[in-house]
């Protein structure tokens, strides 16, 4: 993610804003590392070095477009670990032959189909995914350590009198539908457990360090304040209770901070 503040920001004069990666365990609702992407670099040089200070085995790794790149496909089978990568035209010829692939199957009805429908203020979001472990075809399959499928997720948004559907592609390196539905899922918890509280509760957005690392080091003191207030207090209580009760209770902070005593 960026810190893009809409009145300066950590943005100086003619240099671009401080942009940040983000490790997020999504179940468990933890940032688990953060990696300031270089002026000279980019995020498929800074990625692997945000996986390296992780210990990936057994995990499952999603990562958006940028991040589908072959190194880092290996990178994450190298640590027993399984991979999820969006995948775009920048890779436009693999994505062309898996799209047409995917979605020929899947308006014949030759895949099996995962669907899931859900509420929430007035939108309706209706996913509709498939996968598919036939790809000895794909003249790319051996370029990409693990590959074993391409998914398809087919998502119908309806708000008020309004419907709009858009199509995602994915390379995965495992070939439960169920798994992959749930795994897309979850890889937008970053959009709306992260990012979105970040700028809301913590005002990142919204923050103006600039000086040295400041920036860097600021937005690694609001993940570690999110993590605690995330897995600590009673979950009944709203982030902005937490927040409040953290300000006014030196007891209530302390217990955040080092949890609490057993008794």
């Amino acid at each position: 993610m960026s810190l893009r503040q809409t009145r300066g920001g950590s943005s100086r004069v003619g240099d671009k804003a401080v942009h940040l990666l983000s490790a997020y365990a999504a179940k468990a609702r933890w940032v688990l590392a953060q990696q300031a992407v270089g002026e000279k670099t980019n995020e498929i040089t800074a990625i692997p070095d945000l996986l390296s200070m992780l210990d990936m085995t057994g995990a499952l790794v999603s990562i958006d477009a940028m991040g589908c790149q072959k190194r880092i496909a290996q990178t994450i089978i190298d640590a027993q670990a399984d991979y999820l990568l969006a995948l775009k035209d920048n890779h436009k010829d693999l994505c062309g032959d898996v799209r047409l692939w995917l979605d020929t199957e899947a308006t014949a009805g030759h895949l099996p189909m995962h669907e899931t429908v859900d509420k929430d203020h007035g939108r309706i979001e209706i996913r509709r995914c498939h996968l598919s472990a036939q790809i000895d075809w794909l003249e790319q399959k051996s370029e990409w350590k693990g590959l074993a499928a391409v998914g398809r997720v087919e998502s119908t948004r309806i708000i008020g009198d309004k419907t709009s559907v858009e199509t995602r592609y994915y390379l995965c390196s495992f070939i439960d539908l169920e798994r992959f539905a749930e795994s897309v899922r979850q890889h937008w918890a970053i959009e709306n457990q992260q990012h979105w509280v970040l700028d809301v509760q913590f005002r990142e957005d919204d923050n103006r360090a600039r000086k040295d690392h400041s920036p860097e080091n600021l937005a690694l003191i609001r993940r570690a304040a999110l993590n605690l207030l995330n897995n600590n207090g009673p979950s009944k209580d709203s982030l902005r209770r937490r927040k409040l009760r953290a300000c006014l209770s030196d007891r209530y902070r302390a217990e955040l901070i080092f949890g609490k005593k057993r008794t």
